[in-house]
Parts: C-alpha cells; structure tokens; sequence
C-alpha cells in the first residue's frame, strides 16, 4: 500500500511510524508545509492512561517520550489570595518540538519518507505524484483538505468566547496551575505547566469583552507580554513571558478556540489517470476532523489516538479498505463525542469564570476540578483522600452553620449535610422529585398515595414532594390527577401529611399547577398525551393551541375572567395546602402546563400585556406567585419550577431562564426548580447524565437564587459532586425512588456513610445492608487488587 499523510504533526507522524512499523514494504510518505525545526505552540499534556495506550502501540518511541516527560499529580488552583491544592492527577507534560523531534526521528528509522517545505493545496494531485492508496488528512484546525472537500465531510466549526494567547516562560511549576486574577475590566486566567527541565507553558485566557476593554485587542506583542507579566507577576516569579511566534502582531497573537465536528471523517478522490479512472479514499484525522478544548490537554491526546485506532482497523485482515475506515470513524466518533463534550463543559466553564467568583476558594476549587463532569467526588477522593476529606469538613462546617446547627463531629458527605430554607430545615439534600401517578379518585388521593409518599418519607429522603396537585377541576391533566379545590380534598391531604410528620423525620411538599392545553387526556399508561376518548372538559392557554396537532384537544386563549378566576383557584388551593399541614409549596410553570405557556414564545402569541416580551410573558406567572405568596405562611418556602430550555429554535433559552429566575426571586422566590422541555413536541433534547444541572448551575450562580437540580441524577455520588461545586442547593430524584422507595438510605449505606438515620423498625435492616456491602466490597477488592475505596471509585468512574 502506498500512503501519504498530510501534515506533519503529532497524528501524521505517529500514524505513517506505526503502518510503517507494522508493514515495512508499506510506502509511507509524511508531507508537511513548514520545515521540520518549525513548531507553534510549547508543552503538551498527557494523563497518565494516554500514555499507556502509546505503550502498547510503539514501545520505543513511548519510552522516549517517557524520558522527557515533566512528571506532576497536584493541581493548585490560586485564587483570592488563596491556594487550593488536590494530588493524584497523573499528568505528563513534553515540549511540543521535542514530542516533534522523537516521532520524526522514530518515523525516518522505521523508513517513513518525511517530506517538508511541501505545501499542499491539491491532494489530488498529491494523490497522483505520490501513487497514493490511501491519504490522511491530518493537517490541523485550518485543514486544507476538510475545506476542500467541505460539501462532503460537512464540518461544523463554532469560534468560541475567549481569547487566548499560547505563552512559555522559565518559571517552573511544581504543579498543574490554575490561577485567576480580576482586573478593572474583568476576570484573567493563567493555564501553566512545566514540560521540560528549565520551561513551562503560560496560557492566558480571558473573555473578548474583556480582552477588548482591557486594550490589549491594540498592544503590539511586547506590550501585551508586558500586561501579562504585570497582571501573574505574583507566579512568575520575577521570570519573563515569551512568545515564539515573534511575527505576529500583538493582536494577532491572541485567538479564539475553534470548535470542530465533522459529520462525515471519508471522502474518495476521483483520479484519472493514463485514461484510467481510480478511487483514493482520503480519512480525516486529529484536529483536522474534530477538536477539543486545550483546558483538559486533549488535541494532542485524540490525534495519536486516531492514529492507533486507523492503524489497528487497516491492519484487521478481516476488514477490506472501505469497511476499515468506516469502521475507524465508527469507533473514534464515540470515543471523540465523549472527549468532546467533557471538553465543551471545561470550556464553558473557563468562558463563564466570573459565574463562579462569589463561591469560596474550596467551592471555587472543587467547581473548577470537577468541571469537565469526568472527575466526579468519589473520583476525586480516589486520587487525593485528605484533600476530599478536609473539603467535606469545611462544607459540612460550612452547611451547619447556614442551617443554624453545631458543625458535625463525624465526616459527613455533602449530599447528607442539612439545609434550611426560610423556617424549614432539611436534614439532607435529597428531595423525592414529584411525580405523577393518575391514581387520585375525583381529585381525592387515598391509600395507594399514602403507601406511595409514606414509603419514600420512611426511605431517608430530607423533602418529599406530592405530584402536581390542580387547582381546580378543569386544571386536571387527567381524570387521575389528585386536587386541593374541595374540603375533602384537603381532609385526604391531611391525612397523607400527618403520617409523615408522626412516623418520619422528612418534610412534605405539594406542587401546585394547572394543566392549560395539556389537559383532558388519559394516564401515562393509557396513551400519553391522548385526549380522553369521552368526558372532556374545556381546555384554556395563554393563547390558542393545540398540543398535539391534529390530535389533542384545542385550547382557547384565557381571557381576563379566566385569568381571575384561575389566580383566585391558586390562592384557593394555597390555602388548603396550609390547613392540609404540609411544609413547602412549589408553583409549576414549567413543561407546557398553563403558567409556562404563558412564559414560552411558542405557546404565547398574546397582544395584551401578558404577551410579546419576557416580562410581559412572565406577568401572570408573576401574578399568581404574587398570590399564593401573600396567602402562604411566610415561615415555609416557595420554589418554582421552571423549564429552562424548549429545547426548540425561537423557544425559551438558559439565557432567558436566567432572567426568568431573576423576575421570581425579587417576588419572593425561595428556590427555582430547574427542569427543562415538554412544551412543545417538536423538541430535540440532549440527555446524558445529569443533563439537567447545568441549568441550575447557570441559575443559582448568575441569578444569585438557590436551586434545585434534577435529571438523570441517580447516584450519590452525582449529588455529592452537584452541591460540592454550588451547582445546586438539592437534588430532586425522581425515577431511582420508583424503583427504591429507600434510596437515599442504600445510597448512604453503598458509599460507606453509616451516620443516616433510618427508622427505628427498619434498624436491623440497615446493619445488614451496610455488613453485606462492605462484604462485597471487601471480596471485590480482593480480587482487583485494590482497596475497598479505590475500587468504590473506579466502580463509579465507569
């Protein structure tokens, strides 16, 4: 086979040595626009697993990048004065040129033919200068080849927010360093890391608004490495900054990140040739089919994995040329789509530092390490013991003093640290989330919700929330749907709430709504969304819609009278909410339901004062908290939940979710419940784990109001991680206490955590659980070769 890649980087290099390696009568030719003594940039990154893969791969060149690696395990985070430090990261930083220097010389030993000073603007003539089979695009983030062949491999390529610019300087760092300084204009941050003997990479970064204001968008080079110098003079240790691209203009210096996916990574060249006509397949590989953000050191680490992985598929006698490389893109997009989006919420997170500047130097700390969502708590307690054990004293100092109690005297996680919320205080940060059950009689709950809401009241939860309870009849989602809109109602509440007060330590909360359009249909298991097949009752919106075209029911736009009226049924329900004993009430304007049609331009195309803008959209939501606020005893709290994103082009946005939050809290809000869609079907949502939090994170660290996070959290060790970092304030768990009405408590008892307390009649089950799964624990460890917490946390790494 005769291959040629296009570029001479980490990937082309790494990736003609090992087809070279693996097959010596292979023809393998490295083209490379600039000459080999030319690099850009000063230090790599690679974790330690990466540099086990390069191991396996090719020995002799991985042993030399051993031997001029800088090795380091702590990271210092510097911010406010203050040093935050965490060990056990396993990280290796090399100069780029030098990292250059052992593949090209590996390469030429193997008989890799490396050609420099060759620009390359068409590769099909390359293809036919070379006699190619095979070409590799590799030729980085400005890949020619990706931009020639665009209409096939159809990249999308986003600019990011801030600028950085690449740096170097003699001052070494003991340590993987993140220090952040606040100007006049904004936040800078400093990204710096020893890779050789006597130098270390320097990375500035800072917002463009900020770059802008600050002046440096007109500095020449020598003036911003200046204003650099001044700005971490406090790191550098009296040791200069250095640029090594010294013709660069000042501001041309200073770059934006660019984001790249490639829907496609294949293309085959057409070539005709002495009349014949052939086909050349070219491959996309590295920075030239995807990126991923510098802040978890990971270009470099996709493109020698790309190589291993294209060099593994062509060497599978199994697989012809095409299945090959298909079977390459197959496998490396998951890989890269994973890496990718760690690397999308590092950045974020970088872009949006000034989010996070009121946290404490511990929060801010644990916020900016578990970043990413790769590295969760019992990860980090994996990796550093003592640096998790003396965060969790300070948070749980930090909790008791917040609910008024003393600071415990036993290591407590953060998801079981009490919390309190205007006169309510919440032994722990679970809340059983409120869900639907369609099993109400005439609006009247009876003995399936008391087992329901009871059992998970016993199961440790701090706060169990009843499902959407209407405010009137007509405010139903389904004939199943339990209210507080007649005496007995309120009685059979009653009832529920005092069962849990006698027999639990846990709080009760009801969630008031009204259904709007998505009303009159039958129960989740009947058909969701369907309207009732007879017995329909009239349906009201913010404006007229139908939910489900074609199919559901059509809603008429509320008028003023009904707007009264459904106000008045709010403050109505309130009221019988109190009587009912419970503890917390939560207003839903979330998911489509009346209130949050109101809040969405795609449900809200009002011409009167409750329509057009997000204030005027917000006006009655407003007014009915308003309401329900003035008639609620000002001792117990009020959350509102909130869909913080459609997940629908021209819907509600974070953005915007941010300011509804804002518009709540000066009414009086105590927390928002973030959840997000269901308002419209033609909703394109990006689930994942924790999908949700991030919109809680956004909400409680910009509109400055305590939240709740809920979605696909399902593990103690995503609670723990969401309020470790002032993501959230508690965590809402909806699917995991269907299936384990005890969940916080096994929860408690799998991660170790023997101080819950359970039910004085269950007692003997909690001993047991605990000596079973410190049993399984123990037997696991064994034969894995590690410790009871080491293999914790690797289970929960995944």
């Amino acid at each position: 086979m005769n291959i040629v890649c296009v570029g001479g980087g980490p990937a082309g290099l790494y990736f003609g040595l090992l087809m070279k390696k693996r097959h010596p009568d292979y023809a393998v030719t490295v083209v490379e626009r600039n000459r080999a003594s030319d690099t850009f940039g000063w230090g790599v990154v690679f974790s330690d697993q990466t540099l086990g893969h390069l191991a396996g791969a090719d020995e002799e060149s991985a042993r030399a990048i051993l031997q001029s690696f800088n090795h380091w395990d702590a990271i210092d985070v510097h911010f406010k004065g203050r040093t935050v430090s965490s060990g056990g990261h396993g990280f290796c930083g090399i100069g780029r040129k030098r990292l250059l220097n052992i593949l090209q010389e590996r390469g030429a030993a193997l008989g890799v033919r490396l050609a420099f000073e060759h620009e390359v603007r068409d590769d099909a003539a390359l293809a036919r200068q070379y006699g190619a089979d095979l070409v590799v695009a590799c030729d980085g983030v400005n890949s020619a080849v990706r931009q020639r062949h665009a209409d096939v491999f159809q990249p999308e390529l986003e600019q990011r927010h801030c600028r950085f610019v690449w740096l170097g300087t003699r001052r070494k760092f003991d340590a993987f360093t993140f220090a952040f300084e606040e100007t006049e204009h904004g936040w800078f941050q400093a990204h710096a890391y020893q890779y050789d003997g006597d130098t270390s990479t320097f990375i500035v970064e800072t917002p463009e608004e900020t770059w802008r204001a600050a002046g440096l968008e007109t500095m020449s080079q020598e003036q911003a490495l200046a204003f650099c110098e001044r700005l971490f003079a406090r790191y550098l240790d009296g040791q200069p900054l250095m640029a090594n691209a010294s013709h660069l203009r000042g501001s041309a210096m200073w770059i934006r990140f660019p984001r790249i996916a490639c829907r496609h990574w294949v293309h085959r060249l057409r070539l005709e040739q002495a009349g014949a006509v052939r086909e050349v397949p070219v491959v996309l590989m590295g920075d030239a089919a995807h990126t991923a953000h510098f802040s978890i050191g990971s270009g470099t680490k996709l493109a020698l994995e790309d190589a291993i992985e294209l060099a593994r598929c062509l060497d599978d006698p199994a697989l012809p040329m095409d299945a090959a490389l298909a079977r390459y893109e197959e496998l490396r997009r998951v890989e890269v789509l994973k890496l990718q989006s760690a690397a999308r919420n590092s950045m974020e997170w970088f872009e949006n530092v000034r989010r996070y500047t009121a946290l404490e130097a511990e929060q801010f700390a644990y916020s900016l390490l578990t970043r990413s969502q790769r590295l969760s708590h019992e990860n980090l307690r994996l990796r550093d013991p003592d640096y998790v054990a003396g965060f969790e004293r300070w948070f749980a100092a930090r909790a008791a003093a917040q609910a008024g109690l003393p600071a415990p005297q036993d290591a407590t996680p953060p998801m079981f640290t009490p919390y309190k919320v205007r006169g309510v205080l919440l032994k722990n940060r679970v809340i059983v989330s409120p869900m639907a059950q369609y099993s109400a009689v005439e609006g009247t709950v009876g003995d399936f919700h008391l087992a329901h809401l009871g059992a998970r009241a016993l199961g440790g939860a701090a706060l169990v929330m009843a499902e959407m309870t209407c405010v009137s009849s007509d405010a139903r989602i389904t004939p199943g749907c339990p209210g507080l809109y007649t005496p007995a109602h309120t009685a059979a509440w009653r009832r529920i709430v005092d069962f849990v007060h006698a027999n639990s330590d846990a709080k009760i909360g009801v969630q008031l709504g009204h259904a709007g359009a998505k009303g009159s249909t039958r129960p989740m298991w009947d058909g969701i969304d369907l309207p009732l097949e007879e017995g329909n009752w009239p349906l009201v919106s913010a404006s007229e819609q139908q939910y489900l075209q074609g199919v559901s029911q059509l809603a008429r736009a509320a008028t003023p009278d009904d707007l009264e009226r459904i106000r008045d049924d709010f403050v109505r329900a309130t009221l019988a909410a109190r009587d009912a004993g419970f503890d917390w009430l939560e207003l839903h304007c979330a998911h489509g339901y009346l209130l949050s049609s109101f809040i969405s331009p795609l449900t809200n195309r009002r011409q009167d004062a409750y329509g057009g803008s997000l204030e005027n959209r917000c006006r009655y939501p407003l007014e009915v908290f308003a309401a329900i606020r003035a008639a609620w005893p000002q001792a117990l709290p009020i959350s509102v939940r909130l869909s913080a994103h459609d997940w629908v082009e021209g819907g509600i946005t974070p953005d915007d979710a941010v300011a509804i939050a804002r518009l709540f809290k000066a009414a009086g809000a105590d927390m928002i419940d973030c959840s997000s869609g269901q308002v419209s079907k033609q909703e394109k949502p990006v689930y994942g784990r924790m999908f949700q939090t991030p919109f809680a994170d956004r909400i409680r660290n910009e509109a400055g109001i305590p939240t709740i996070a809920v979605g696909a959290i399902y593990e103690a060790d995503h609670v723990n991680g969401i309020v470790s970092a002032g993501r959230a304030d508690l965590c809402a768990v909806a699917r995991p206490h269907l299936a384990n009405p005890a969940w916080t408590l096994n929860e408690a008892a799998r991660i170790g955590y023997t101080g819950a307390a359970w039910p004085r009649q269950y007692r003997a089950g909690k001993l047991q659980l605990e000596r079973n799964l410190e049993r399984e624990r123990q037997l696991q460890a064994a034969s894995s070769g590690l410790s009871p917490q080491q293999l914790a946390a690797r289970l929960l790494e995944g």
